[in-house]
């Protein structure tokens, strides 16, 4: 059973920080590509941040700058530290793993910035 769960998510005021969790459960988590992607109300789906088994990242233009992604491999977790939230940053951040034609989403964590 494969199992992604997001945590960290919640309330915070503009200019803030926020990190964000993901930690898997029933796959091979080095081997796997991660990344964040958020959805507003109202809006599609994006990718936030991604980064790769060998750590190499990419970034969203949006989130350039002020975010910053890593992973725990011995700890099976990927981070998403978030500084400098602004309101528009407001949506459910989901976590994703894919490696060859596998991928997995976690159910999401809703953050929330106000302003």
């Amino acid at each position: 059973q494969v199992q992604l769960v997001e945590s960290g998510g919640g309330l915070v005021q503009a200019g803030g920080s926020l990190r964000l969790s993901c930690a898997a459960s029933g796959i091979n988590f080095s081997t796997y590509a991660l990344g964040w992607y958020r959805q507003a109300l109202g809006k599609q789906r994006e990718l936030v941040a991604a980064i790769t088994k060998d750590g190499n990242t990419n970034y969203a233009d949006s989130a350039k700058g002020r975010f910053t992604i890593s992973r725990d491999n011995a700890k099976s977790t990927v981070y998403l530290q978030m500084n400098s939230l602004k309101p528009e940053d407001t949506a459910v951040y989901y976590c994703n793993a894919n490696w060859m034609i596998r991928f997995y989403w976690g159910e999401g964590t809703l953050v929330t910035v106000s302003s």
